[in-house]
């Protein structure tokens, strides 16, 4: 007869071990932001995005920031994070976003480059965190980036993790391939 050993599941006081890690990974994400930092909340849209900002305890500073979706727009978001960060005394800055669609990947891009840390959140905990701050069910993109800003700060997101090197030559060389067989 062949045993199979499964894995220890720990208890911890009615949670499994996994739930424990997975607290302890948002509280190592919520720990990540300082009172030094700017939480940048975008909506992504095909032509124009909505940018908000709020800091570590979700006071939100200035007002949105409504930019194209082109180099003149990101530059204009830029020249935004700068004056808050100027006007608040803030030096870090962390941008959220959701990754829907291809529109965001320049975005991102762009402001990786600008050496911004750029997350992403999951679009259906946006959909579902709509009502947190202002008990309505109604919908707009300017809730939407100020809900965006808040789930950062509430440690709600994940890294960005773009390939680079070889790893983007691959997948770059890839969608090449699948255009020329289009």
């Amino acid at each position: 007869m062949h045993r199979v050993n499964f894995p220890k599941i720990h208890y911890l006081g009615g949670h499994t071990a996994m739930k424990f890690k997975q607290q302890n990974a948002q509280n190592q994400r919520i720990e990540r932001i300082t009172s030094n930092h700017i939480v940048v909340g975008i909506d992504i849209a095909k032509e124009t995005q909505v940018a908000r900002a709020v800091t570590y305890r979700g006071i939100e500073l200035g007002r949105p920031c409504l930019f194209k979706n082109d180099k003149v727009g990101y530059q204009k978001l830029l020249s935004w994070v700068k004056s808050l960060q100027i006007q608040h005394n803030k030096t870090s800055v962390i941008v959220g976003m959701e990754p829907t669609g291809h529109y965001w990947l320049n975005l991102a891009w762009w402001l990786l480059e600008q050496r911004f840390e750029v997350v992403t959140v999951n679009p259906y905990h946006v959909k579902s965190n709509k009502e947190n701050r202002d008990n309505s069910p109604t919908k707009s993109d300017l809730k939407d980036a100020l809900d965006i800003a808040d789930m950062v700060k509430n440690g709600y997101y994940s890294p960005l993790r773009f390939p680079t090197g070889k790893y983007q030559a691959l997948r770059s060389n890839g969608q090449i391939s699948l255009i020329h067989d289009i």
